[in-house]
């Protein structure tokens, strides 16, 4: 790649990440080149799209994901570490919209499946440690996790104009829910592939009415 080749694709993807965290995939790839003060040709030379772009973006957040998922693991106190994740990749996704969009897997079905791959196992065993040493109730499970954090993101996006930060108060509930001797839940967690399945259904609903918007 020509050196002014190599400069209009980083100017690019830093363009990229304020303008899809800021504004989703609404946003287009004729907004980014805007943001980065290249012509739209250059943008189209580098990206078929703004899906492209954005997956190039995303794959190293999720990545960093995955690996604060792991470090939290590491953690000397295993509810510490747990609280830690929790809080650090709810700060992510709440300030980044695109972010958000993307873990939703609103766009790309096949990009959702592997990042449910690289998501899955070290969510899975913070929360298997923190059981194991008694920090957590026995009958709470990954999926749980998965579903809090979509649950704080909707949060996030129902309060983004009035408060971003809203967020915050109700992760201590949900904390407090998550330690043993809270009351007792009355219907079990799904399991993963259930949880998959369920996911990539909401997700698929979620395109469909983008799509509709859109036409």
């Amino acid at each position: 790649m020509r050196k002014d080749a190599a400069r209009n694709r980083e100017l690019l993807l830093v363009a990229a990440r304020e303008v899809f965290a800021d504004r989703g995939l609404d946003a287009s790839l004729d907004d980014v080149a805007r943001q980065a003060g290249v012509g739209v040709g250059t943008a189209y030379r580098h990206f078929a799209n703004k899906y492209e772009l954005a997956s190039a973006i995303f794959a190293e957040e999720v990545d960093e994901i995955a690996a604060l998922a792991i470090a939290s693991g590491q953690v000397e106190d295993p509810w510490q570490g747990l609280v830690d994740f929790l809080e650090r990749t709810l700060e992510a996704q709440t300030v980044n919209r695109g972010l958000r969009e993307v873990l939703m897997g609103v766009h790309d079905a096949q990009q959702d499946e592997q990042i449910h791959t690289r998501l899955s196992s070290p969510i899975r065993a913070l929360v298997d440690r923190a059981k194991a040493a008694g920090a957590v109730r026995p009958d709470v499970d990954a999926t749980d996790l998965g579903m809090l954090i979509v649950m704080l993101c909707a949060v996030a996006d129902v309060a983004a104009d009035a408060d971003p930060q809203l967020w915050r108060r109700y992760l201590p509930l949900m904390l407090a829910g998550l330690r043993p001797g809270a009351a007792e839940m009355p219907v079990p967690p799904l399991a993963d592939d259930v949880m998959r399945k369920a996911m990539s259904s909401h997700k698929q609903r979620l395109a469909s009415q983008l799509r509709k918007t859109a036409g």
